[in-house]
C-alpha cells in the first residue's frame, strides 16, 4: 500500500504514514505522520515527567525516562484510551545529545511497539523543576 492509499484509508484507528522516499524514521523510535479518523475526539495529554506517586524524582535520566512513560500509560489508561491511539509526542530532554537518544528509542518503542506516533524531540537547557531531565506531552485520538 502507498503512502497515498495509507492517507485515504479508512480506518477506526490512527493510520501511520511512512513516505519510502523519506528515511525510515521508526529506528530512532517515531513514524513521519499519523492520519486520524474522521470520527472521535482529540485529547491533551500535559508534559508528564519522571516523578514517581510520591513525586520523588530519580538523579538518573533512564530512570526518569522509564518513569515518565510508565505516567503517561496512566493518563492514557485513565482517558479510556490505549497506546495505540497516541497520534503525537513531544519530548523535552535537559542537556539532550546523541548518547540519550538510545534511551528514548527505546523506552518509546517499549509502549508503543510498531506503531511509533509522530514525534518531536526539543533539547532544552531546564524544565519546570530542577532536577527534571524530562517531560513527555501526547495527543490521543478517542474513539
Amino acid at each position: 500500500m502507498t503512502s497515498q492509499d495509507q492517507a485515504r484509508a479508512i480506518s477506526s484507528k490512527p493510520v501511520i504514514v511512512n513516505p519510502s522516499h523519506l528515511n525510515d524514521p521508526t529506528p530512532n523510535g517515531y513514524s513521519t505522520a499519523l492520519i486520524t479518523p474522521a470520527s472521535g475526539r482529540l485529547a491533551f495529554i500535559s508534559g508528564q515527567g519522571g516523578q514517581d506517586q510520591t513525586g520523588t524524582l530519580s538523579p538518573d535520566f533512564g530512570e526518569q525516562v522509564k518513569q515518565a512513560y510508565a505516567n503517561l500509560a496512566a493518563v492514557i489508561e485513565a482517558l479510556g484510551a490505549h497506546p495505540d491511539q497516541v497520534v503525537k509526542l513531544t519530548v523535552f530532554v535537559v542537556d539532550h545529545d546523541m548518547s540519550k537518544l538510545g534511551v528514548l528509542t527505546e523506552n518509546v518503542t517499549r509502549m508503543f511497539g510498531a506503531g511509533l506516533p509522530a514525534q518531536t524531540l526539543v533539547p532544552v537547557p531546564k524544565l519546570a523543576i530542577d532536577p527534571m531531565l524530562f517531560e513527555v506531552e501526547a495527543v490521543v485520538h478517542l474513539d
